[in-house]
């Protein structure tokens, strides 16, 4: 080595020879320790052990995969079902609506037709208990004029009539019984 270095600063700086073992230089030794990797490896066989592990690298994909396409449709067919759901929900609510307004016109029409009922019921009642009353003031009417007329004509007979013109009544009326 103390020549290898005496060799270079003697060339100054020159290009220094490169040392070599067995006459083959660095680059030959880097080529034969490859060789001899790779002979080692095919001897142990390594090429193999790599693809049974790429092999089942690649079937555990092929596994996982296969799994993620079960989970996809699966989850289509849950977005699908309930999907479903949702617009029969939705029909269901507007069924609901529109028995909801049936209804509502029904009982508003019902209300309206009693309410008009009622309203007429109440005007016949109260018309048959103005005629009751008219027909009541006309009979007090009546028998108050009856009373007076009763009154009168009593008077009346008493003053016309003495005691002569009853007896002659009295025999008249007992003549034509």
């Amino acid at each position: 080595m103390a020549n290898y270095i005496a060799l270079v600063e003697e060339a100054g700086h020159a290009e220094a020879p490169e040392p070599k073992a067995l006459g083959l230089d660095p680059p030959a030794w880097i080529a034969l320790a490859m060789v001899v990797v790779f002979a080692i490896m095919l001897w142990k066989k390594v090429p193999a052990a790599i693809g049974k592990a790429l092999d089942s690298k690649i079937a555990t994909i092929r596994e996982q995969l296969a799994e993620a396409e079960t989970l996809r449709k699966e989850a289509e067919a849950l977005r699908s079902e309930y999907e479903a759901k949702a617009a029969a929900a939705d029909q269901e609510a507007a069924a609901m609506v529109e028995r909801a307004k049936a209804e509502s016109a029904a009982l508003l029409e019902k209300a309206k037709t009693d309410a008009e009922a009622l309203v007429e019921r109440r005007t016949r009642m109260a018309e048959d208990k103005i005629a009751a009353e008219e027909r009541a003031a006309v009979a007090d009417i009546r028998a108050a004029t009856a009373r007076a007329a009763t009154t009168a004509a009593a008077k009346l007979i008493a003053d016309a009539h003495d005691e002569q013109a009853d007896k002659a009544l009295v025999d008249r009326a007992i003549a034509g019984l």
